[in-house]
C-alpha cells in the first residue's frame, strides 16, 4: 500500500532499499563477509545524510581490511572463548539472560508468518542477524506478515542498543561501522514510525 503523497512505485523503491539495507546488516552480523563481498563494500559511495555517512564509514572500513581479520574480528565481537564480547540476542538486552520471554514472542510471531530458522543453524532466533533478515524478508513480501509491526515489536526496542555496543566494543574495527550503519537504519525506521499516518 503506497502512503497518501508518494508517487506511483516510490513505496515499493523505498521498502526494496529497507530490504537490501536490513538483508546487508543480517548478513554481516550472522557471518563475516568474504573477500568478494568486501570488495563490493569498499566500492560503496555515501552522501552526507546519516545513512550515506554511515555507508561511506563501512566503505572505508570494508578497504582498510580483508577478510581473514574481519573473520577473527567477527569471532571475537559475537563467539569468543566462552562468550563473543557483545551478545547479540533480544532476550539478553531485554531480560539480561538468555532464552526468555524475547525469544519465545518472536518464535510466536515467526510460526504465525510461516518463517521458520533452516535447519542447522545453531543461533537462536532472537539474533540481530536473524531478525534483520527476516525483516528484509517481510520487507520484499518474501514473508506474509506486517514489517512495520515487526520492526516496532522485535526490533525497535533493543536493537539500537545492540549496535551502539558493536560499535563501542573494543574488539571491533571494521563491525565499528556495521555498528554505525545499524544505528543509522534503527534511527531513522524510529523516526519513519514517529511520523503521523
Amino acid at each position: 500500500m503506497e502512503s497518501v503523497g508518494e508517487a506511483p512505485g516510490q513505496g515499493d523503491t523505498l521498502d526494496a532499499e529497507r530490504a537490501r539495507l536490513f538483508a546487508l546488516l543480517g548478513r554481516l552480523l550472522l557471518a563475516p563477509p568474504d573477500a568478494a563481498l568486501l570488495a563490493g563494500l569498499a566500492g560503496l559511495r555515501g552522501d552526507s545524510s546519516p545513512l550515506g555517512t554511515a555507508l561511506g564509514a563501512l566503505a572505508e572500513a570494508a578497504a582498510r581490511t580483508d577478510a581473514a581479520a574481519v573473520e577473527r574480528e567477527h569471532f571475537a565481537l559475537f563467539i569468543g572463548i566462552g562468550r563473543g564480547e557483545v551478545l547479540p540476542y533480544a532476550s539478553y538486552y531485554l531480560t539480561g539472560f538468555l532464552h526468555e520471554r524475547p525469544l519465545a514472542a518472536l518464535r510466536a510471531a515467526l510460526a504465525e508468518s510461516g518463517i521458520a530458522r533452516a535447519p542447522g543453524m545453531a543461533e537462536p532466533e532472537d539474533h540481530l542477524g536473524f531478525c534483520c533478515e527476516v525483516m528484509a524478508g517481510l520487507l520484499e513480501g518474501r514473508f506474509k506478515g506486517d514489517a512495520d509491526g515487526f520492526f516496532a515489536r522485535h526490533l525497535a526496542p533493543w536493537a539500537g542498543r545492540c549496535f551502539a555496543d558493536i560499535a563501542g566494543a573494543e574488539a571491533a574495527r571494521f563491525y565499528r561501522a556495521v555498528g554505525g550503519l545499524g544505528r543509522a537504519a534503527i534511527e531513522i525506521e524510529q523516526a519513519a514510525a514517529a511520523l503521523p499516518a
